[in-house]
């Protein structure tokens, strides 16, 4: 199985119901095309609006609890988005990881939650630019990716879905997100191959299809270099997410064709 590229736009803490006409044009846009997957992930105060605004791309919230309801003020559940209308979660981004102090661990638990939901995930791993300085990128993410996955069982078939369809991970080095830095082509084409090789491990066969994103300042100028690294299955993409000019420049980088 191959799934189509999968660009998906995180607004982070950015956004009020006036930014909307730009998921509205995204979404007029993206309903011309084929060939890519396309989603947003707007704050949690949005979700319920962008999904009554759009109807070809998907909509997903930047992080959820592990528990389905409780006593947690100001957290969010899986089953919350569900009912909020997303259709997919970001977890263990790395300014969640290092603002709030998420483990390895807890990613996980929120991994399985959301799936436990319903809800499609992308699970998020990188490294600090200490550690890639030091030469320890590699080892440092695949630990952080093996301890971060959902478990086999959690994240297995429902029926006819399979795990590459529930299931994404996206690279975001932590030193290139934001900063307009990012990786050589061939550091990410070599990442990219080392967690390849975690999510066979962990799944067999069905973790070879499993799309691995590339995240951390891509913008419409290096989007169609950083997408046709062999091994790289779209974006997940910051900043640029929130103007419909430049993220559909990025969209269109990833193979996106006219529709028929």
């Amino acid at each position: 199985m191959s799934l189509s590229p999968y660009v998906v736009g995180n607004w982070k803490m950015n956004g009020v119901r006036a930014t909307l006409a730009e998921a509205r044009a995204i979404d007029r846009a993206v309903a011309r095309l084929t060939g890519v997957e396309v989603g947003l992930a707007p704050p949690f105060t949005l979700i319920a609006a962008l999904r009554e605004a759009v109807t070809a791309i998907g909509v997903g919230g930047q992080d959820c609890h592990v528990a389905a309801k409780g006593a947690h003020t100001g957290d969010v559940s899986a089953a919350m988005l569900a009912d909020a209308g997303a259709d997919f979660v970001i977890v263990g981004h790395s300014e969640r990881r290092a603002d709030h102090g998420e483990s390895d661990a807890l990613v996980r638990a929120k991994a399985e939650a959301a799936l436990a939901a319903g809800l499609s995930v992308i699970v998020c791993v990188g490294e600090t630019e200490a550690q890639r300085d030091s030469g320890e990128a590699e080892a440092v993410v695949s630990r952080q990716l093996d301890a971060s996955l959902p478990s086999g069982e959690a994240a297995g078939e429902v029926g006819e879905v399979k795990l590459a369809e529930r299931l994404a991970v996206a690279y975001e080095p932590v030193w290139a997100i934001g900063t307009g830095r990012v990786p050589s082509v061939a550091d990410v084409e070599a990442m990219h191959a080392a967690l390849r090789q975690r999510l066979v491990a962990a799944y067999g066969e069905g973790g070879s299809d499993v799309r691995v994103l590339y995240g951390g300042s891509v913008n419409p100028s290096n989007a169609a270099e950083l997408l046709s690294t062999p091994g790289v299955g779209g974006a997940l993409v910051g900043g640029a997410s929130l103007s419909a000019e430049s993220f559909m420049g990025i969209v269109a980088a990833a193979g996106a064709e006219p529709a028929d």
